[in-house]
Parts: C-alpha cells; structure tokens; sequence
C-alpha cells in the first residue's frame, strides 16, 4: 500500500519520552528525532511514550466518554453551564466543525499515531541482544497505530493516514488529502496482522498491565472484520468469517471457563485490576498519586452521595438517560452496581457507579486507581454471539449470549425470549443482543460504536427518533439525522485544502 502522509501540525512534534514507565512523562521535545534512538533503553522509553499518549482524556482516556457515551444514548447533559457550552454539542447532535472538542480529539488521536509512527521509524537502527524483544516492541506499536486509526476511521470515515514519522512541513502540506476508509480499513488489518509475528504474551501478568498482548491483538482484528463486515459493501460474508477465526483465536486464550466463574463486579474492582482473568487490554492509573490517579469514581458521583468515592461531590455526576437505566430487566444483577438514583435537591437524577473507589488510599481527594478498561473478555464473547448470527449459527450465537446472562443472573435467551415484554422489547436475536451489550458495557466507551455497527444510517435514524425525549435529558432527539453517523471535519484541518479535505456531508 502507498504510504501517505498526515496533515496537522501538531503531527511535526517530536514525542519522546524520558521516563522509566509509561506513566512518567518528561518533555517530548528534547531530543531530536535523527539521533535519539541508540540504545534498547531509548527504544523502551519511546514505546512507553505510545501508552502515554492514550491514555489523555483527549484520546483514548477515562474521560473521553465524551466523544463516545455522550454521543450514543446513554449518557448527556442535564444542566444549563453544560447545555450552554460545546461538550452539549455532541449529545445534542449538534457539532460544529469549529468545535474545539472535535479537535482536540484528532489531534490527540494523530498525536498517538506520530509517537507510533516515530517508534517504528527508529527501532531498527538499534542492536538488539534479544530479536524478541524488538519484534515486541513493534508488536505493542503497530496494535495502538491500528486502534486509533479504528478510531479515526468510525469517527470520520475518509482519514489522512500516514505509516511514515514526518518532520518535514512541506511534505505535509503538500500530502494533505483525506484517505478512502476502506483503504484505512486495509492498512488496521495489516497492521494487525504484523503484530501478531511476535512471542509478546497471550495475556499480560500483573507487572504488564497496561500493555498490550496477543488476546487483545487478536480481539481488535476480530472486531475490525466485523465493523468492516457490517459497514463496508465488498466482502462481507468473508470479513465475517475472518472475523470468527480471530475472535475464536482471543477467546482460547482466557484463563477461566465461563463468565460466571468471574463476578460482574471483581472487573471493576479497584483491587482486583492486576489480577481480574477477565480483562485483556487497560489504561492503568496510580491510586493516590497526584499526577497519575484516576477521577473517574469522583467525577460521577451526585452531591449528596457516598459511594463511588470519599470525594466530596458538589455537582451531578455524569447524567445518565433514564432510556438506559428503563433498558436493565427487573433481575439484572448489573443494574445496582452500574447506576444509583440521587435524590439532592440538585440531583435528582440517575448517576454512573460503575467506578468505585473509596479506598483511605484514593482519600478525601478522590485520587483512585480505576484502571480504564479497554477490552475484556465479555466483549469478546459477545462479539462472537454477533458474527455467528451474521454467519447462521444460531446455536452457537446464543450460547456465547447465554454466557453473559447467566453471569448477569438472568434466564436464558430461549427463556426469556417467551416473556411477552423482553420479546417486544427485542423482537429478534439481533436486537436481543445489542441489549445484552448496552447493559454489559455501560459507561466502558463501546455503545456509539454497538449502534454503528448494528444499524444502517438510515435505521440509525429510525431508532433514534423513536425513543422518548423524556428519557433523554434536554438533549434534542429530533436533531439526529444521518449526517450525525460522522464526526465534521475540523475547520482547521479543513481550510487546509478545502478540496482534499472535504467536509463530510451536512457540515
């Protein structure tokens, strides 16, 4: 595939890192590119710069629920400051090119692409004394180049794409175009596919979280087949089937039997997140640590309320729509520990307790140490109950949806699907399992991209606008129409080259 290059001039910076984890960061522009990587040491603290890039709240971080929950139906905005500002924007379905949000989510996603991108510019020019250990190295790269490109790609659709490290404006400017997505598509899987050539661990031991590993390699390309299998016109029956052999391939890599061997609430215990065998990719966080602690427990919870954190809250929390919460069935052992009703005065509204830390540790600051899971075995499970349906093994895709039921405390689909008001709810076993994901993966950053998936534009629009606006905030459901499938182009991306970064439609 040609080689193209990436457009914005935050993508000239230099990203890298001067640290012994990748969660210690030192200036990013200290070392000039052409001589920094010398030694294995350099190539290390490089790769630890890849994991510090996601983990900004403006790319892939704990609070970009912002570009993903709220612009899905499970959370909004229920408050005047908020209604008045640009986060409201993406909730209402009602985003502006100049909204400043919408750029700095791409450029902190090109961000993440260049520290990749400058990773595996350089990586060769260094001696190894262990050939595994590179070939590591550019395993763990290659997979956090094709999660954001799968990123771009679902947001924007046609992307500037770029597999070289540029230093050059003038070759950016002149290399300024937008990229079909099928062929972005072309360039994850490759990239994927590369990055299982490695020995990198099937699963991470306590000491690796954070970092990527073969089950999560795997699970990516899984769901990369069958995002492209669902939007994409060619190919379909095929990138299904590829789909299954690589989430086929992730799920004989866990460590347990079934869901229900692992309580639904150990995976989002602060304790249990070294040691959880259901998890396989997360963005880790320091508990107590001033720079590196994770507010994700504090941050959403309602004045008035205890139980996410020790941290005093003075405001609402993260709203969720009561259209969510209406979703839980009466038994569903998820519903208590994912959302609380506030009763404050000033809150009486359904809040996230998902992310809970209330540890002496986390204290009266609210520093906790919720990792923010990325990828995780239930979703895998789920993803393979999706593409044996699309494939015609109905069995076998109930069964895999059985697994997270059980686990939920739930009868069986078969069962369930006799209950007059679960079957009109879920009239069939693709709509039963778009359910079964919302309840599942509530507030994890996964429901805008269910909704993309399961749906056309046009049934996007149908489903959308036959919600109740009540059980929707103040966000206007009339608003939504196919040009909101998309994100707009940043105007400043846009005025570039007006022609070869053409706006999406109905911006």
């Amino acid at each position: 595939m040609k080689t193209t290059l990436i457009i914005s001039l935050s993508l000239l910076m230099l990203f890298t890192i001067s640290c012994s984890d990748f969660l210690n960061e030192q200036n990013p522009n200290a070392i000039p590119s052409e001589g920094y990587f010398t030694s294995e040491t350099d190539v290390d603290k490089a790769v630890n710069g890849i994991y510090q890039a996601i983990r900004s709240n403006n790319c892939l971080g704990e609070t970009s629920d912002l570009y993903t929950e709220e612009r899905s139906d499970n959370t909004g905005r229920n408050d005047n400051q908020s209604n008045a500002g640009e986060p409201f924007q993406f909730t209402d379905f009602s985003l502006l090119p100049s909204n400043t949000y919408v750029k700095s989510h791409w450029n902190s996603l090109y961000s993440a692409v260049s520290r990749t991108n400058f990773l595996l510019s350089g990586i060769d020019k260094v001696v190894f004394k262990n050939e595994d250990q590179k070939a590591i190295y550019k395993s763990e790269a290659l997979f956090i180049r094709a999660l954001i490109y799968f990123h771009l790609v679902r947001k924007w659709g046609d992307v500037p794409m770029v597999t070289d490290y540029l230093t050059n404006y003038n070759d950016i400017l002149k290399n300024t175009f937008r990229v079909k997505k099928e062929l972005v598509y072309a360039q994850i899987v490759l990239d994927l596919q590369a990055a299982l050539n490695s020995t990198i661990p099937n699963i991470q031991p306590a000491g690796g979280k954070g970092r990527t590993c073969k089950a999560a390699i795997n699970g990516l390309l899984g769901q990369v087949y069958l995002t492209m299998g669902t939007t994409l016109a060619d190919n379909k029956q095929q990138n299904f089937q590829n789909a299954k052999k690589y989430l086929d391939d992730a799920y004989a890599m866990r460590t347990f039997t079934t869901l229900s061997a692992i309580p639904y609430s150990d995976v989002f215990n602060v304790d249990k997140k070294n040691s959880c065998p259901e998890l396989i990719f997360q963005i880790v966080y320091k508990q107590g640590d001033l720079n590196y602690y994770s507010s994700v427990a504090s941050r959403n919870q309602s004045k008035g309320e205890t139980i996410n954190s020790l941290k005093v809250s003075t405001g609402q929390g993260t709203f969720v729509n009561p259209d969510l919460v209406k979703e839980f069935e009466a038994s569903d052992l998820r519903k208590d520990l994912s959302v609380k009703y506030a009763n404050d005065p000033i809150a009486k509204a359904w809040f996230i307790t998902k992310y809970r830390d209330t540890s002496n540790a986390a204290g009266v600051n609210g520093y906790g140490g919720n990792d923010f899971i990325l990828m995780r075995f239930a979703d895998i499970i789920l993803m393979l109950a999706e593409v044996n349906l699309y494939l015609g093994n109905t069995g076998e895709a109930i069964q895999y949806l059985n697994q997270t039921r059980a686990r939920a405390g739930l009868s069986s689909y078969a069962i369930s699907d006799l209950d007059p008001v679960y079957h009109s709810k879920f009239p069939n076993l693709k709509l039963a399992i778009l359910h079964e994901r919302r309840v599942e993966f509530a507030f994890e950053n996964q429901r805008w991209y269910d909704l993309l998936r399961f749906f056309t534009a046009d049934e996007l629009v149908t489903y959308f606008k036959s919600k109740n606006q009540d059980d929707y905030g103040k966000s206007n459901l009339a608003n939504f129409g196919t040009k909101d499938i998309y994100y707009p182009i940043p105007f400043d991306e846009w005025k570039l080259d007006p022609e070869k970064m053409y706006q999406n439609l109905g911006y």
